[in-house]
């Protein structure tokens, strides 16, 4: 028969059991599925996100869309080579009247047949434009949007990377947010263990083994959310990776301090994301295609000439006639075409205009997108160094926590000390675990935001 303690610890147990069972199952797995399991480096994850994103995708195939209009684009300067077949099938001859000289009546006319049952042409055109500034200034253009399309990748890329390692990171916090408390959980089952045996012995009251069940009782609740927690971290992970929702993963990986080289001031690190940030490169590319429109525009004002050739070779005859039998007289021809245009009610100047204001605007996002970026680079070095010192803070705070609680609990067993004691010097100790703990996962996620506001993220030679 169950004791009324039973009841109480039963549930709770159930669950922590359930939700530890399912995060084990997508971290480490079982022992018998372990050969199943994906066991993900950060590296590995970035570069399994790289090849699965389907953001990435997209932005690739509009980089390589990019390119192939910058081969569509020359057609305008290049030679245009056409071939051309006609038939043409006589229903009714054509026919022309000419006067009867030779008979009696001058004023009659007499008619003529002139077409045959079968006509044939076949031709050979070319064209190879001679002046052509529009199609010139084109080429330059869809140039200007290639280089564009390929920063955009690349921002785009850095984008996914920065969202898998602080996925990845996610997921290590979390896992290090239940090992605290189940860590903290199993300090208040001893100092448990440690009440009932001074109970038993006289030296410690019947409260002091009721508020430490209690404790035991209340951080149950915090390690069933703090699973649940780690379970979802894990989803978002492979939903960012472009995993399955069922792959098992397992983090090879752990949550450790580790420094990184950054300016030592403001100015240089501006210089530096000036150079490297995708977004100032395209703002610049796009500034400097919006020059090629203003002269696109300003190309439709001038004229075009257009060299021609023409090669035809053309047949009659009836039906009672073979084909072999006819002859196909060639002619040819070569001149040039001129166009030029006088009055165009305005519109040539029109979109002149339209393409310097395209311009002007250019130039201003791009001053505007660079104090953003400025100010930016600043608050992320800020928050970078603001973590690295609460880290040094924290290691020195653990070590004094753990020396405390280590006291206590030995006054504690001793009978000298309280629970109230215990209870202050654990919860300190747990403050101190966490408080270093997020400490150095705000300095992880602050190197993945102030590498990608650096532009170091994705480098141009990473997509040669």
């Amino acid at each position: 028969m169950r004791t009324v303690k039973e009841y109480v610890l039963y549930p709770f147990v159930a669950i922590v059991v359930l939700l530890s069972s399912q995060l084990f199952a997508a971290d480490e797995g079982i022992e018998d599925a372990a050969h199943d399991r994906l066991k993900l480096s950060l590296d590995k994850a970035v570069a399994t996100g790289l090849d699965r994103n389907r953001d990435l995708e997209i932005a690739r195939l509009d980089r390589d869309i990019a390119r192939q209009k910058v081969r569509e684009a020359w057609a305008g300067v290049l030679p245009q080579l056409d071939a051309g077949f006609d038939y043409t099938r006589t229903l009714e001859p054509a026919v022309i009247y000419f006067p009867d000289i030779a008979g009696s009546d001058p004023a009659r006319l007499t008619p003529l047949e002139i077409s045959q049952e079968n006509a044939m042409v076949a031709s050979l055109s070319l064209s190879q434009a001679v002046f052509n500034l529009k199609a010139v200034a084109g080429i330059r253009a869809s140039s200007m949007v290639k280089k564009i399309s390929e920063e955009t990748y690349r921002q785009k890329k850095a984008e996914v990377i920065s969202t898998i390692k602080k996925a990845y990171y996610n997921v290590l916090i979390a896992d290090e947010q239940v090992a605290i408390l189940e860590q903290s959980k199993a300090r208040w089952e001893t100092a448990l263990r440690d009440s009932r045996a001074l109970f038993q012995e006289g030296v410690a009251a019947d409260i002091d083994t009721l508020k430490a069940f209690l404790s035991v009782e209340n951080i149950k609740p915090d390690i069933i959310q703090a699973v649940n927690n780690a379970l979802v971290a894990r989803t978002q992970l492979k939903n960012s990776i472009g995993l399955d929702p069922g792959d098992k993963i397992m983090l090879a990986d752990s949550l450790v301090y580790l420094q990184g080289e950054y300016p030592d001031n403001i100015s240089a690190a501006y210089a530096e994301a000036l150079s490297a940030r995708p977004e100032i490169r395209q703002l610049e590319l796009q500034i400097d295609a919006e020059a090629q429109n203003v002269n696109a525009a300003r190309a439709e004002g001038f004229p075009a000439i257009t060299a021609v050739g023409q090669l035809q070779a053309q047949t009659q005859f009836d039906d009672n006639v073979s084909i072999k039998d006819t002859d196909w007289p060639v002619t040819s021809s070569v001149g040039l075409q001129v166009s030029l245009p006088i009055f165009a009610g305005f519109r040539i100047s029109s979109q002149v205009e339209q393409a310097k204001l395209g311009r002007l605007q250019s130039i201003s996002r791009f001053e505007d997108s660079k104090a953003d970026i400025r100010a930016e680079v600043e608050m992320k070095l800020s928050d970078l160094e603001e973590s690295r010192e609460r880290i040094e803070i924290q290691q020195r705070t653990i070590r004094t926590a753990e020396r405390s609680y280590e006291i206590t609990r030995l006054r504690f067993r001793e009978g000298i000390g309280s629970q109230l004691e215990l209870a202050d010097a654990e919860l300190q100790l747990n403050k101190a675990k966490t408080n270093y703990l997020q400490a150095v996962y705000d300095y992880l996620i602050a190197r993945v935001e102030c590498d990608k506001a650096l532009g170091r993220t994705v480098t141009p030679s990473d997509e040669l």
